[in-house]
């Protein structure tokens, strides 16, 4: 088979994760989802394709309905327990044969995953002395008997913080019982899955937040750490049968819809017993940003906030503001007195230092074209003292290299490089850029994905946890990394906790006591995050531990309302249970006034015995005509003598402006001069089309996709013949429906080298 021919199918949502990843040696830290390894594709006919199948009914019934039918079908994976499904090997060209099966209820094509200490654990309230004083008992909670499953790229079981700890688990990539990290002698090492094990679990010289809890490793990510759907399921699946208390998947993809075979997954799996915690993507810090399984509705998806940590931030002549840096992780510490001229240097090759005198300068590189390793080195080898490197699309993000190198390197978003570019075009005198430091704490990361979620509109992250700077376990060794990767981990050490103290928990109680004990995190500005922000807030373990209430739902969604002439009523039912053993008086305090529009129906006292349980109901009665359109945001407060419970909601007046358009990517098909694409539609499209332009002089250049009438999710296909000049392009992807439009901006690389059979 030929180079290109083993990647035989594109998969969801490539473009924004190669665009966060791309500047990396490695992806750690990140969370997202990229092309399968061609080693991982070798076996794969590059005339069939990999799918995930729902079954309508009964799975096994439906596995022997597909083998009688579709002679091309060959069944691979039976994923009966969490998601009522398998995956098979197909024809291209049975796919639709398939769907039309009564057996079936959908088709999904495979996605490809890829993964998004010690200041932090003492900061959430976890620690060496964290005491269950419940019942006039005190004991040492540190997660003792409770079995969290590490779905990413394996552990390194080997590592003295973790040996004592681990006690088995499953490589889903080589199909063997030694899910160990992928080494050098087997493609690019990973570390990732043992930084997360290690945020939970660690018990040596650092301490995750269950420092006793026991590790099964599920290693679903192969070199590089890239992985499929298909992976993810089984990893899950296999999770179910060792009887796991807990999961973590540090990983995700940037489809937003809550319908994606892993998020149903994980729906499936918390009915079954199992607390999922996820990460909810480095895709921020616009609105809409999550991505699947952080849109899961029952696990809990967890964004990233700062522990305490020193921050540098430039000053620079001509700029009035002052620039908040993220330094790279693997670079020399940010530690910077004197000032420094700025020079740019485009992004960073070898041949844009041609005619620059950078020694001991700081030079200016736009992402991409290169990794982070390479840009550092270069910098470093053309004498410069720093880099700061600035994204190619919107918003901040987090880099990292794998392998020390001593240049001093940080980041900086598309608006505030291209501001500084700006400057030095503008300045006939040379810009000079100062550092100061000041230590930061309980704010969001810029990176950290937003949403909420389309179709459901719910919000997510469910909670956010320290993400920045975090030291864990690697091989080796110990390394600080940045994403929600690192702070979904937390939120498992604590669910993990919590499992200990009450081993009888369902998955529900254990959300909602992580939930209704957040801290509520403000800006620098002291402007409180949104809800779809920070989702309930920040966690606190020791808050979690001693709660005596539980209310489910921690947040409520009211949906999403047209405006007109009518007065409405949306109804949410809340649950109060009372886990101590005495009578409790709760009072409700819903946002009265806050929102013109809005009045609001509720039981004013809730009086709930002691270890019982009692639900309400609360009334939202909404005046079309009175209300503002747009997004409504606020808390209602549920509180007895002892504790006060603040539940966020959301409500839309009108449909929100998400993203019409979301999750495309292009690559080379099994042909010459052939592509397939793949793009998401949140609520599909009366049209579609894909457009490139000259990315230095923007001019039209060609419509290389058209489509008409589709449905919600999912659309995809192949160009058979191409016949554009090779080169990179920007692209416009356009969606238009029901009179709203949107685009979406990517940059294609087209007639890369093509080894035909």
């Amino acid at each position: 088979m030929t180079k290109r021919g083993r990647v035989h199918r594109l998969v969801v949502g490539i473009l924004s994760v190669l665009m966060l990843l791309q500047g990396m040696s490695m992806a750690t830290g990140v969370n997202g989802v990229a092309l399968a390894a061609e080693k991982q594709q070798q076996t794969l006919d590059s005339s069939k394709r990999v799918v995930i199948v729902s079954a309508s009914g009964d799975v096994n019934r439906a596995v022997g309905v597909v083998e009688n039918r579709i002679s091309s079908a060959t069944i691979r994976n039976i994923y009966a327990n969490v998601y009522g499904g398998f995956s098979l090997e197909i024809a291209e060209k049975d796919i639709e044969r398939l769907r039309q099966l009564s057996v079936i209820a959908r088709v999904d094509d495979v996605a490809h995953y890829q993964p998004s200490l010690e200041g932090s654990i003492p900061f959430i309230g976890a620690g060496d002395r964290l005491m269950d004083k419940q019942d006039g008992k005190e004991r040492l909670l540190t997660g003792k008997g409770v079995k969290v499953g590490v779905i990413d790229t394996g552990v390194d079981y080997k590592h003295p913080d973790l040996e004592a700890n681990y006690r088995g688990g499953y490589d889903i990539v080589d199909q063997d019982d030694d899910p160990m990290e992928t080494k050098k002698s087997q493609g690019e090492p990973t570390l990732h899955g043992t930084h997360v094990a290690g945020i939970i679990a660690a018990n040596g010289r650092i301490k995750g937040v269950a420092p006793e809890a026991e590790i099964y490793a599920y290693r679903a990510l192969g070199p590089g750490g890239q992985g499929t759907t298909e992976h993810i399921l089984e990893a899950i699946e296999r999770a179910f049968k060792d009887d796991v208390d807990v999961i973590n998947l540090s990983l995700g993809n940037t489809v937003n819809g809550p319908d994606w075979p892993t998020s149903l997954a994980l729906d499936r799996v918390v009915e079954k017993g199992i607390v999922a915690v996820t990460s909810n993507g480095n895709s921020g810090p616009n609105m809409w940003s999550v991505g699947s399984p952080g849109t899961s509705t029952k696990a809990i998806s967890v964004g990233a906030s700062l522990p305490p940590v020193e921050v540098p931030a430039i000053n620079v002549s001509g700029l009035k503001d002052e620039l908040t840096l993220t330094p790279i992780l693997g670079a020399k510490s940010w530690q910077l007195k004197a000032s420094l001229e700025l020079v740019d240097v485009g992004h960073g090759l070898l041949t844009d230092y041609k005619g620059k005198d950078v020694k001991d300068k700081l030079v200016l590189i736009k992402r991409g074209r290169s990794n982070f390793a390479e840009k550092l080195a270069f910098a470093s080898k053309a004498g410069a003292k720093g880099v700061l490197i600035y994204n190619n699309l919107e918003g901040a993000f987090a880099g990292a290299v794998t392998e020390p190198i001593p240049i001093i390197g940080a980041t900086l978003s598309k608006t505030e490089g291209e501001a500084l570019l700006s400057l030095l075009k503008q300045h006939k005198h040379k810009v000079k850029v100062d550092t100061h430091y000041s230590v930061k704490q309980d704010l969001m990361a810029p990176f950290s994905s937003r949403g909420p979620v389309t179709e459901t509109w719910e919000i997510k992250p469910d909670l956010v946890a320290p993400g920045v700077a975090i030291q864990s376990t690697v091989p080796k060794g110990y390394l600080d990394l940045n994403g929600t990767s690192m702070a979904s981990p937390h939120v498992a050490g604590a669910a993990a906790l919590l499992i200990e103290q009450h081993p009888d928990w369902k998955p529900e109680q254990v959300k909602s006591a992580l939930l209704n004990s957040t801290k509520r995190l403000q800006d620098e500005q002291g402007k409180e995050y949104l809800p779809f922000e920070q989702g309930a807030g920040r966690l606190q373990v020791d808050k979690a531990i001693q709660t005596s209430t539980l209310i489910s739902p921690a947040t409520l969604s009211f949906g999403e309302l047209e405006k007109g002439e009518h007065v409405v009523e949306k109804e949410v039912t809340i649950s109060i249970e009372n886990i101590s053993k005495s009578q409790k008086d709760y009072t409700i305090d819903p946002p009265i006034g806050e929102v013109d529009g809005i009045s609001w129906e509720f039981e004013e006292r809730v009086t709930v015995n002691g270890q019982s349980k009692k639900a309400f109901t609360l009334t939202a009665t909404i005046d079309q005509q009175a209300i503002q359109k747009g997004l409504h945001t606020g808390y209602i407060t549920v509180r007895n003598h002892e504790e006060e419970i603040d539940l966020p909601y959301m409500l839309f007046i009108e449909e929100p402006n998400y993203p019409r358009v979301m999750a495309f990517q292009m690559a080379h098909s099994d042909k010459a001069n052939g592509y397939y694409y793949e793009y998401y539609l949140p609520s599909g499209a009366e049209e579609s089309s894909v457009h490139l332009f000259d990315p230095d002089t923007l001019e039209f250049v060609a419509t290389i996709i058209e489509n008409k009438d589709q449905s919600r999710g999912m659309v995809n296909g192949e160009i058979t013949n191409l016949q554009i000049a090779p080169g990179r392009y920007k692209a416009l992807i356009y969606a238009k429906n029901e009179g709203k439009t949107d685009t979406l901006e990517a940059m294609i690389d087209i007639g890369e080298e093509w080894i035909g059979p």
